[in-house]
């Protein structure tokens, strides 16, 4: 069992995995995040596997004022330039609650960025699959373990339009890159719930691809 911090709550593992959701709007900007909590996830993080045991992931934790309005801006502009113009052709609560996120992401108390530490200046041609897999298992970890303790989370790469700029402000050498960008508050109420997914069977391939239509259209959801 999981120990919901905020309210005591037990979370079993199989709700743990199904209600950890994206949280934008549900963020409480005006109350502090102890580090040392984000430090206890970041630790918890750090079992997740990666390729050969390389460990090859750095944590930028920003919490200075001007650190994150700093990177704020970058990531405000970048979703102006990629979705203002272009807000049909997403469900309109996705929207809303990006937007929200987009406008008070310098107001969250913790902007968490997981990086990659590569062997060479560039990233390598061909499928990176293994590459980004020594991470981004480690990222779903903290998150899982922010959601256990009553924070909320939201896995953005929005920011990555302007990666070098922000790179920049975090003071990152040439050959560390940037993967997502993780706003961390706590969150407003604990009442998160599944969200609608396609059905298994739409999605599910047995010993070859075969696709059938299922009919099924998304609906909108926000946090």
């Amino acid at each position: 069992m999981s120990v919901n911090h905020d309210r005591g709550k037990m979370l079993a593992p199989d709700e743990l995995l199904t209600t950890t959701r994206a949280v934008r709007m549900r963020l409480d900007l005006s109350r502090p995040v102890d580090l040392s909590t984000v430090e206890e996830c970041l630790r918890i993080a750090l079992q997740a596997p990666s390729r050969a045991n390389v460990q090859p992931w750095r944590w930028i934790v920003v919490t200075d004022p001007r650190q994150r309005a700093a990177v704020g801006s970058w990531y405000t502009r970048a979703w102006r330039e990629r979705f203002d113009a272009h807000t049909e052709r997403y469900p309109a609560a996705t929207i809303r609650s990006a937007r929200y996120l987009a406008h008070h992401i310098a107001d969250v108390p913790v902007l968490m960025i997981p990086c990659l530490e590569l062997e060479a200046l560039e990233l390598p041609t061909g499928n990176q699959a293994g590459l980004w897999g020594s991470l981004l298992p480690a990222v779903w970890s903290y998150m899982l373990a922010a959601r256990a303790r009553g924070l909320g989370t939201a896995w953005t790469t929005v920011h990555l339009a302007y990666e070098r700029e922000v790179a920049a402000v975090l003071d990152l050498p040439d050959h560390v890159r940037q993967a997502a960008l993780i706003p961390t508050a706590h969150a407003i109420g604990t009442a998160f719930r599944p969200a609608r997914r396609r059905p298994l069977e739409a999605v599910l391939h047995l010993d070859r691809w075969s696709r059938s239509e299922d009919g099924w259209t998304e609906k909108e959801e926000s946090d």
